[in-house]
């Protein structure tokens, strides 16, 4: 587009979901067992057996947890075991529905309940890091030729979009959920909702645009740079003090089990209210990191497997990018636009080309 490179980083998923992006990465041993051993070992953390029928390998049905979790009724006398089983079924159906589902949304790997047996220990990993990693995987195999699904968290893609794109974007209503912290009794309190829970209202469309794709490519066309979070605001400031702003411009591997994706925040610095500068060249070793998929891999020790990464996140706030700060939209370094118009196409629309040469 004209305004520059834009993408999602890890500022947007700590922001917009609130997953936390410091500490371990997402990765392990992806087990061989059979339908029985499956069985067993969701009843031991899960609470339930599922029908042979509801698992295909290592995988489970995800309207096999609904089902579940819709006759299970939590109260003040609910077992301990209980409870933490019902939490594990709530965690795995919202990390293979809505965070990492893939493209049939279907399935849920059970690969990921390895992470929530120890149901204190599962905050100490890198949620936010392995939901991008998976979505930015999504997206580079949806732009191949001939591919009519994709997978990833699309609903974190369409609040990004809307955040950024305003005249797409619908009118909100009053939130379903309360914003604020809930105070549970005398010393406990839960934090707010992070910034994305404010979508989840009645939306109108009013004052949307809605018409031909044409016009909304010129739309694209036009639109300017811009910061969409207001980092003072009471919603962001409610739960603010969980975030890692310096992990948001660190360049380092994302990693959830065989997926490796590099996350580059200096192509898009302005994001952080920074100069941007020419990026260097993507490095070519990195890009191999594609060919490898879950597939037949079974056994295979992904912490071994990609120990050079591992040990680069480990290092993640050793590649912190620190710029000096932009005083309008279109700071750049000298040069760049110059780049940029020489290594990519910037306007989307055919119109906006036309209008742009002819005035």
């Amino acid at each position: 587009m004209r305004v520059g490179e834009a993408t999602i980083t890890l500022q947007d998923v700590q922001v917009i979901w609130g997953l936390p992006i410091d500490g371990e990465p997402v990765s392990g041993t992806d087990l061989e067992r059979t339908s029985v051993q499956w069985q067993e070992y969701c009843m031991q953390y899960i609470g339930f057996a599922p029908e042979e029928g509801a698992l295909k390998g290592s995988r489970l049905q995800v309207k096999a947890i609904i089902h579940h979790i819709s006759r299970v009724h939590i109260t003040p006398d609910t077992p301990h075991l209980t409870v933490v089983q019902y939490a594990r079924a709530v965690a795995l159906l919202l990390l293979g529905g809505t965070m990492c589902p893939d493209s049939s949304e279907n399935w849920v790997s059970l690969l990921y309940l390895a992470k929530l047996e120890d149901i204190v220990a599962a905050r100490n990993y890198s949620w936010g890091s392995a939901v991008l990693a998976f979505l930015y995987r999504e997206l580079c195999n949806a732009s191949e030729k001939g591919k009519a699904a994709i997978g990833g968290a699309l609903q974190l893609v369409q609040i990004w979009a809307w955040s950024r794109i305003i005249p797409l974007c619908p009118g909100l209503g009053a939130p379903r959920v309360h914003m604020g912290p809930h105070q549970i009794d005398n010393n406990r309190v839960l934090p707010g909702a992070p910034y994305g829970a404010m979508w989840n209202c009645e939306h109108t469309f009013t004052r949307t645009v809605r018409t031909t794709v044409r016009v909304i490519r010129d739309i694209l066309d036009e639109m300017q740079y811009d910061q969409p979070y207001d980092m003072e605001s009471n919603v962001i400031m409610a739960y603010a003090g969980d975030f890692n702003p310096q992990l948001w411009r660190s360049i380092c591997p994302l990693i959830f089990y065989a997926i490796v994706e590099m996350h580059h925040p200096e192509r898009v610095l302005r994001q952080f209210g920074m100069m941007q500068n020419i990026p260097d060249q993507p490095d070519t070793r990195d890009m191999s990191l594609h060919k490898i998929t879950r597939s037949n891999r079974t056994g295979t020790d992904c912490v071994l497997q990609h120990i050079l990464y591992i040990t680069r996140w480990q290092r993640r706030y050793d590649t912190v990018i620190q710029r000096q700060p932009i005083s309008n939209r279109r700071d750049t370094d000298r040069g760049y636009w110059e780049w940029y118009n020489n290594i990519t196409r910037h306007f989307v629309s055919s119109s906006t080309d036309r209008r742009v040469e002819s005035g």
